[in-house]
């Protein structure tokens, strides 16, 4: 249901015309994101979406999205789901090709966390052909296993607020201890060494594959993760404006 454009305020409607005529210069792009939990793609992401005016694909919220919404495609995933299946690598592929064709996705996207298998690329690339375009780059978060380990497992969160902390990187004033309002920080039961351990077994295997698939046709940049996030963002900068 589109928004009644009389309601919106002058002011949004100003501040979104200038951003679309700001972008109408910015070359097309459709870019994937590849890295391991903790390399930093989601503090990237948003970046490189307002710098190239880009709509960011997280299949995860929008298959959510078309269940609620009750598309066809998000009726299909809903009867998967339902059963306690995995939702099939076509009705994905489907749901991004309908995202496509909304207006924020004119001058391209980012994939994050999609594909995972080298079967998902060859079917991302197939519907993309279909459209006339391709994967222009692959960015792959490229970082080693031990400096992700201490990224994640020094990682505390005051949970009613959303601060984070980090026991080597930005410790609390006191250890354990909200420095705003003396309460109990928590970790994340993803963010201990064992479950760490396994997310990345499952992701190198998985994902490796993939990153050798977009190699072969020329499409991967590795981006060194491991700096901090400003000299990440200026090598980012560097391969899309290459």
């Amino acid at each position: 249901m589109a928004a009644n454009l009389e309601d919106v305020p002058s002011i949004d409607l100003m501040t979104e015309l200038l951003r679309r005529m700001k972008c109408s210069s910015k070359p097309d792009k459709r870019l994937i994101l590849v890295g391991p939990p903790g390399s930093g793609k989601g503090t990237q992401s948003p970046l490189i979406k307002d710098e190239y005016c880009l709509c960011h694909l997280a299949t995860g919220d929008m298959l959510r999205a078309a269940v609620a919404a009750k598309t066809p495609l998000g009726i299909k995933a809903k009867e998967a789901m339902d059963k306690g299946e995995l939702v099939s690598d076509d009705l994905v592929v489907g749901i991004i090709d309908e995202a496509l064709k909304k207006p924020s996705c004119q001058k391209g996207f980012i994939l994050d966390g999609f594909p995972r298998t080298v079967i998902q690329a060859q079917k991302l690339d197939e519907m993309l052909e279909t459209r006339g375009t391709k994967i222009d780059k692959v960015l792959n978060f490229a970082i080693d296993d031990a400096i992700l380990e201490e990224r994640i497992t020094g990682r505390w969160i005051h949970p009613s607020s959303g601060r984070t902390y980090h026991t080597k990187f930005a410790p609390p004033k006191v250890p354990g201890v909200d420095d705003v309002t003396g309460e109990p920080l928590i970790q994340r039961k993803d963010d201990t060494a064992a479950v760490l351990k396994s997310r990345l077994e499952a992701f190198h295997r998985q994902t490796e594959p993939v990153i050798d698939y977009y190699a072969k046709k020329n499409a991967v940049t590795n981006i060194q993760a491991e700096k901090p996030p400003k000299e990440v963002s200026e090598q980012v900068q560097k391969t899309l404006s290459s």
